[in-house]
């Protein structure tokens, strides 16, 4: 999907001004792979930029601070979610809090769902000519 430089420009911004929770959780998905899971951080995708976007397994992280508890960031959120699963994507939300305290529960439901959603391996065309 093609985005618009302005969308692009937001996204390097948001990369370098991420908070912390989102740094704390960035550096375990980046540093632990899961086969085929490969995360991207303020990744565009369509209108949206989602927290941590695994194309592969379709799966969207968003790391959700204070601000995401008022009824007009709940409403916007439902709305992002909604066009996540009108594409294809699942969206799984997280915590500033839960990744402080929960930090290895939040990895494991990570992993868990992308592993869900991710196709099954395809067998490598050397391996299909052995059979």
């Amino acid at each position: 999907m093609r985005q618009s430089r302005r969308t692009t420009a937001h996204a390097r911004k948001l990369r370098r001004e991420m908070t912390n929770a989102e740094r704390k959780l960035w550096s375990a998905l980046r540093r632990h792979g899961l086969a085929g899971a490969q995360f991207r951080r303020q990744a565009p995708c369509g209108p949206y930029i989602a927290d941590f976007l695994c194309h592969g397994a379709r799966l969207v992280v968003e790391v959700d601070g204070a601000t995401h508890s008022t009824g007009a960031e709940r409403s916007r959120d439902a709305k992002r979610d909604a066009w996540f699963a009108a594409n294809g994507y699942a969206v799984l939300r997280v915590t500033n809090a839960e990744v402080y305290e929960q930090f290895e529960g939040v990895l494991e439901t990570v992993w868990m769902r992308a592993a869900e959603r991710l196709p099954p391996p395809q067998p490598s065309p050397a391996s299909r000519e052995r059979e």
